[in-house]
């Protein structure tokens, strides 16, 4: 009546790592990662803080193919690192703009209100310096969004390059995987 029963399974030891992503790029990471031979850890808990996703990821220590897939993978994370990069330049630039005209706007705006408060009043001045002022002060809406439609579509194409390699370098780790 003493039966042992002997487990099929092989041991598996495990390399583990904390995959960390913003969120609406989570999805890309973590399928990528199953690319190179990573599954999200059952056992560990998710963590989000800040717009990120934490998650444990692991995979076989002894997995065929470790080195290659390990630098498939940091070419990956540089790709994606490159994206998250170009996507930040897309409004970094006409924000920047943007501000600088508002901030020349203001600089008229105060002239003119010195100009209003000397004594005595210096109308001519006042007027000659806030036109450029409230011109300053709407301007940087249209410029913003201007220059970011003008972004957009230059940085777009790149975005879609980097994309495509990434998903090179997926299918080129999932090819050495076994299967």
């Amino acid at each position: 009546m003493n039966e042992i029963t002997k487990n099929s399974r092989d041991f598996v030891g495990y390399e583990y790592k904390d995959l960390t992503a913003p969120e609406d790029k989570f999805s890309l990471y973590l399928d990528s990662y199953e690319n190179f031979g990573w599954s999200v850890d059952p056992n560990a808990p998710q963590r989000q803080e800040h717009g990120l996703i934490t998650v444990t990821v692991k995979r076989d220590r002894r997995i065929v193919n470790k080195a290659e897939l390990t630098r498939l993978q940091r070419n990956f994370d540089a790709c994606v690192q490159e994206i998250e990069a170009l996507e930040r330049s897309k409004t970094s630039g006409p924000l920047i703009l943007a501000l600088t005209v508002g901030l020349i706007g203001t600089v008229f705006m105060a002239l003119s209100v010195f100009a209003v408060t000397a004594q005595p009043p210096h109308i001519a001045a006042c007027i000659l310096f806030g036109a450029p002022g409230i011109a300053g002060w709407v301007a940087p809406i249209f410029i913003y969004q201007r220059r970011l439609h003008q972004k957009i579509r230059q940085i777009d194409p790149l975005i879609e390059e980097k994309l495509e390699e990434a998903y090179h370098l997926c299918e080129r780790g999932h090819q050495l995987l076994p299967h």
